[in-house]
């Protein structure tokens, strides 16, 4: 697994999304990319089918900037389509590391679109190498390519099943095949997600079905929820409908806590919680638990609004825009100096002078990583004229790497894991620091507390439990 040494935050894990039975499936494909856009920003692509061919277009870039010509989508007709945004989390921003990743068989093409991360990738890349398998890729993905190729079983659906019992990690998949159509997956645990969705038409019977990451990208094309597919489902969707198999039997469920606090977007809704009103609780619960006089609350955009909004209202104190973020600036800007990296934060926040001049300002923020972030932004809201900053963070302290697919340092350079609660303040340059407890985040979720809702829930970027074994980081293999 890689990562990156330049994160100051941890960062999404892929996007996937997919339609079946629907006219111009590549343009509703494209749209349900870029609501997924938060969850990577580094590429994206498409692959179509038109019921004889498969057709593709992938690149480097926003969504908007891959698919905004109406050529590309010219050469991707069919009514069936699956695509992916990537952000990397094993693999470089290379274009061949770009999915949905496509193959040809002896039975026809195979489409993969993969969101997470195998914690056995590298091990079984090595086994795949000896056996003569050759990688185009450095991503992960490709070594389901290569595990459908070489099984014994007959059927594509077998073939894929048989796949996915050899791999291990949290992840969710879309792969679209000829004959078996659209397949779509979630891990035994359940890590990472993915819901179903129906387009209007489907009440007389002739409505496509849609796969997507997240609720959102079903809103944007006028797509109905359906549900979640459950953990350890497989899903196939063809002209015969949908049909559910279940080949690792029930687990349980692990879903990633960060989604709700981080990741997903405020608007979507996830294992029946609305993330919005995910994120206002545990800023309430903030306030509950550690309380301060302050003038003003004020959120470090975006994620921080709604816990700040929520923070406020528990606590009395105004909410304010103390910092506006300049949403022009993407994450694949490049910082070739020193000087202008350590603009880096100005590029994107800057502060709201007159809200934050002469106040005791309370700052909401998601997380604290490296910490280089929070301290330049408590040293912006200094120089705007604070009095006093106090931070709050909706996260319990993430003192643990992730191997599941979200991009975070390795444990030594993450400052929970080597500072207490005083020498972070200190060092980010704070009056006060305070995170959301265990219990409070749970709280949030609606559960009595940890020892409750951690039976639902992966939190091992904050308690080091990692529920999926870690096979590479145990054997020393890096994928």
């Amino acid at each position: 697994m890689t990562q990156s040494d330049s994160l100051n935050r941890p960062y999404e894990e892929c996007g996937v999304f997919g339609v079946w039975g629907v006219p111009d499936a590549s343009a509703l494909t494209a749209l349900g990319l870029h609501a997924l856009q938060h969850r990577g920003q580094e590429a994206a692509g498409i692959v179509s089918f038109d019921g004889e061919r498969f057709h593709q277009h992938k690149g480097l870039g926003l969504v908007g900037d891959v698919f905004g010509d109406s050529r590309v989508m010219a050469t991707l007709p069919g009514t069936v389509a699956i695509g992916h945004n990537r952000y990397a989390t094993t693999g470089g921003t290379h274009v061949r590391n770009v999915q949905p990743l496509y193959a040809d068989y002896e039975f026809g093409g195979l489409a993969v679109a993969h969101n997470g991360n195998l914690t056995n990738s590298a091990t079984l890349k090595q086994a795949l190498v000896k056996r003569g398998c050759i990688f185009h890729s450095s991503t992960d993905t490709e070594v389901f390519i290569h595990l459908i190729a070489i099984s014994l079983y007959t059927t594509v659906l077998d073939r894929f099943i048989d796949a996915v019992k050899q791999v291990k990690g949290a992840y969710s998949l879309i792969t679209l095949t000829p004959d078996d159509g659209l397949i779509g997956m979630r891990d035994p645990l359940g890590v990472r997600p993915l819901v179903l969705g129906r387009m209007p038409g489907y009440e007389h019977g002739n409505g496509g079905w849609v796969l997507a990451s997240e609720t959102c990208a079903l809103d944007i094309i006028g797509a109905d929820y359906v549900r979640d597919i459950e953990p350890g489902e497989i899903v196939v969707i063809n002209n015969d409908g949908l049909r559910s198999l279940r080949p690792f039997g029930d687990k349980g469920g692990r879903f990633c806590v960060f989604e709700y606090i981080y990741f997903a977007r405020p608007d979507s809704v996830l294992e029946g919680q609305p993330v919005y009103e995910a994120r206002r609780q545990i800023g309430c619960e903030l306030a509950r638990e550690s309380a301060v006089e302050a003038d003003v609350v004020v959120p470090v955009p975006d994620s921080g609004v709604p816990s700040a909004i929520g923070y406020a209202a528990e606590s009395g104190i105004p909410f304010e825009l103390g910092i506006i973020r300049n949403h022009y600036v993407g994450r694949t800007f490049i910082e070739p100096t020193d000087q202008i990296r350590n603009l880096g934060v100005k590029m994107k926040h800057s502060a709201n002078r007159p809200v934050l001049a002469g106040k005791r300002v309370i700052l909401v923020d998601d997380s604290i990583v490296r910490g280089t972030t929070s301290r330049k932004i408590v040293d912006m809201v200094r120089a705007a004229g604070a009095t006093e900053v106090h931070m709050r963070i909706t996260s319990p302290p993430t003192k643990h790497a992730c191997f599941y697919g979200i991009d975070t340092p390795e444990e030594s350079k993450l400052m929970a894991a080597t500072h207490t609660l005083e020498e972070m303040a200190q060092a980010i340059g704070a009056d006060s620091l305070a995170f959301v407890s265990f219990d409070g985040l749970y709280r949030a979720l609606g559960h009595a507390n940890r020892a409750e809702g951690a039976r639902r829930y992966c939190d091992a970027c904050f308690t080091g439990d990692y529920p999926i074994e870690l096979v590479d980081k145990e054997g020393n293999l890096v994928a």
